[in-house]
């Protein structure tokens, strides 16, 4: 016997068997029980949430002879005919193929005449949008008025579609998308009666991927157990299979973006399409990422929507802590663009480079969010003293500055070196590596990336480059005064300590005084 696809052979045959509509089963079952069946049915909602699975079940139960508690009984003559498709008193349609006016004049001549056994002849009439304009003034007339033993079932994925004169004809039941853990409890259910080991993790990435189609999620099961026949079918299988991405990549990618580090993303990224994975559903699962983040930094208690492991849990919040929300909402916005322009595309893998500059370079951008972000970082460094570039010069915000080079711009001298170095803030840079090496990250990768300099008073000034690191200290709370009792404890006293930030390298080599000149600080890089 040739072999049937799990979401054919476990289709429901009574309404017992279907998850996740029990609104709409309850429904049809009173009208069943009190007969008081309607002449015309409206079914809509996304794709495999059980509309011709119920529309057959309905055409059973009023054409049984012995139904029981509102289902077909399954044993009498009329059920077994229409389970096995041999039944006249049910006629299903494609509107797809047949949405002509011919198609349904057809339909109209046949509904003069009734059923030659049974109560009621019923017309299932699949993606009924599907139907021309012709079609449905055709339909018009007898769907308002037809025989006492016809019932049609319209079915339609895209209900906004339907002329409003169909819709007010009908009983509309809206089908809901099947939550993840009802989709996880029925495919773990059929598991078990085809003895098949699956992973309830590998279960659940299932669910979440098929988005609220029990069919889909039957069909991606299917295939991950054809792949794999014969094993257990693990998480990290399920991943091969459907060409996904684990979160811990997700992690690693976020961190490159929060460093500006280009490179890092799009070395990721090619490690991605070198591992045959699916862009256009790494795409997707990157902006639901973001999105759970989003909702970790709106709520408190929002873990039960959150759908992850506690270890990733825990990840999400320091990552979530380690963003602003409107960058968070710039970084959705990106991708979600991107997620309606990928599809399509024949260069799926430029256009996400593209997106992965963006959210590391805001300044790329026009819009409002990228604005802001860079807004925000000269604002950072006007109240900070810091040295601002302008065209072709250099001076301290807030400062006078010598010298008149062509063009009339002020531009400040390289200040000299001191003659010496108070012992507190020697202690500091002597110290400096193991500073650093016991930082946790991401300051651990802010002070790598950071200088040392001498400020008035002779304080100590740690110079970060403008961006996340100057956000990090100067805008997070928290994390300066960190820093400063970190230095206190390497000192062994008190240390009076500046954060200032630069645009580049270049400006702290022409503005600053760099202490690494005087003392030997070689930071080594784990």
């Amino acid at each position: 016997m040739s072999y049937t696809a799990l979401y054919r052979k476990f289709r429901p045959n009574r309404f017992e068997d279907v998850k996740g509509q029990e609104h709409i089963v309850t429904t049809l079952q009173n009208q069943i029980k009190a007969d008081r069946i309607g002449h015309a049915y409206l079914f809509c909602g996304t794709r495999g949430t059980g509309k011709t699975s119920i529309a057959k079940i309905f055409a059973r139960v009023v054409n049984c002879e012995h139904p029981v508690e509102g289902s077909p009984c399954g044993e009498c003559e009329s059920c077994k005919a229409i389970a096995a498709g041999t039944s006249m008193n049910v006629i299903e349609i494609d509107a797809a193929s047949n949405n002509g006016v011919d198609n349904i004049r057809e339909i109209v001549e046949e509904v003069s005449y009734s059923p030659a056994e049974g109560r009621f002849k019923v017309y299932i009439i699949d993606e009924v949008h599907m139907l021309s304009i012709g079609a449905f003034n055709a339909l018009l007339k007898t769907l308002e008025e037809p025989p006492s033993y016809v019932i049609f079932i319209l079915a339609t994925t895209e209900v906004h579609k339907i002329p409003i004169t169909i819709l007010s004809r009908c009983q509309r039941y809206d089908f809901r998308r099947i939550s993840i853990e009802t989709i996880v409890e029925r495919l773990r259910e059929l598991m078990e009666r085809e003895q098949v080991q699956v992973e309830d993790k590998a279960l659940r990435y299932i669910a979440k991927t098929a988005d609220g189609s029990m069919r889909d999620a039957l069909s991606l099961l299917d295939q991950c157990i054809a792949f794999h026949f014969g094993q257990e079918l693990t998480y990290d299988k399920a991943l091969d299979v459907l060409g996904a991405v684990d979160t811990e990549v997700f992690s690693r990618l976020l961190r490159y973006v929060l460093e500006t580090n280009v490179t890092g993303c799009i070395g990721l990224l090619e490690e991605i399409v070198m591992q045959g994975r699916e862009l256009v559903q790494f795409v997707t699962d990157f902006t639901w990422y973001l999105r759970n983040l989003l909702l970790l930094q709106s709520s408190d208690d929002i873990e039960d929507i959150i759908d992850v492991s506690s270890d990733n849990l825990v990840r999400l919040k320091e990552e979530a802590g380690m963003l602003e929300t409107d960058t968070l909402m710039r970084y959705i916005r990106i991708f979600s663009e991107l997620s309606g322009q990928i599809k399509y595309a024949p260069q799926k893998r430029i256009l996400i480079e593209i997106a992965l500059i963006k959210l590391c370079k805001p300044n790329m951008e026009q819009d409002y969010g990228s604005v802001v972000e860079r807004v925000r970082a000269i604002e950072d460094q006007l109240e900070n003293g810091v040295t601002v570039v302008a065209a072709g010069a250099q001076a301290y915000a807030g400062e006078g500055a010598s010298g008149s080079p062509a063009g009339g711009q002020s531009v400040r001298e390289r200040p000299p070196l001191p003659k010496a170095i108070p012992e507190d803030v020697q202690a500091v840079v002597d110290r400096w590596q193991d500073i650093v090496l016991n930082a946790a990250m991401p300051m651990k990768q802010y002070l790598r990336d950071a200088r040392l300099s001498l400020g008035g008073d002779s304080r100590l000034l740690v110079v970060v480059e403008d961006g996340l690191a100057s956000d990090y200290f100067l805008r997070q709370e928290g994390h300066r005064e960190l820093l400063e009792q970190m230095l206190a404890d390497a000192a062994g006293k008190e240390i009076d300590v500046t954060v200032q930030t630069v645009p580049d390298r270049e400006t702290f080599e022409q503005n600053y005084v760099d202490l690494s000149q005087l003392i030997h600080m070689d930071i080594e890089e784990e």
